[in-house]
């Protein structure tokens, strides 16, 4: 006869991440591994690894590291968390900067500035909080309900407005003809 024992899954995680790229992977597996263990949808644990990846990824290109480190040498606080109602929040604390957090309108051309345009088209919600240290954490609400059985669909409105249309739908635009004067 095998003993089986239970192990409670965690249902919130908080991890010091390096201020620099160095620790996003890290923090990146630990979220999959326990929203996974969690019995988190892959749908649902998709969005919030990308999430993740853009709020540590803004707060050490635009934040200062916690505490009194100098940028590049101290941390920043990556926090995630499933509510006792179902909610899947994620939140990247450091230790501000000289901007506030706020979507941008990139050139189509810019290599950057659309990171919280994306959490926008993911999450259910987002938003800042101060505190009286200095300190600035972007929280987001993933999913209202990760056990939702339609948790795991993606919202169709960002989904359409990244699809390019088909090259068949553009008027005249017909590939053929660039070819007739190649006899």
């Amino acid at each position: 006869m095998a003993l089986v024992v239970a192990q409670e899954v965690p249902t919130s995680s908080s991890m010091a991440v390096p201020h620099g790229p160095a620790g996003v992977g890290k923090a990146r597996h630990r979220m999959r591994d326990q929203l996974r263990t969690g019995g988190v949808s892959e749908a649902v644990i998709d969005d919030a690894v990308l999430i993740l990846s853009e709020l540590l990824s803004n707060a050490c290109k635009h934040g200062r590291p916690l505490g009194d480190a100098l940028a590049g040498d101290g941390d920043v606080r990556a926090a995630w968390r499933v509510d006792p109602g179902g909610r899947l929040v994620v939140e990247v604390t450091d230790g501000g900067g000289p901007t506030r957090p706020a979507p941008a309108t990139p050139s189509v051309t810019a290599h950057g500035g659309r990171g919280l345009n994306i959490i926008t088209a993911l999450a259910d919600d987002w938003g800042v909080r101060d505190d009286a240290r200095g300190e600035v954490t972007v929280w987001v609400v993933v999913h209202e309900d990760v056990y939702d059985p339609d948790a795991a669909s993606r919202r169709d409105d960002f989904a359409s407005r990244v699809a390019a249309p088909p090259v068949s739908s553009m008027p005249g635009l017909d590939f053929a003809d660039a070819f007739d004067d190649l006899d």
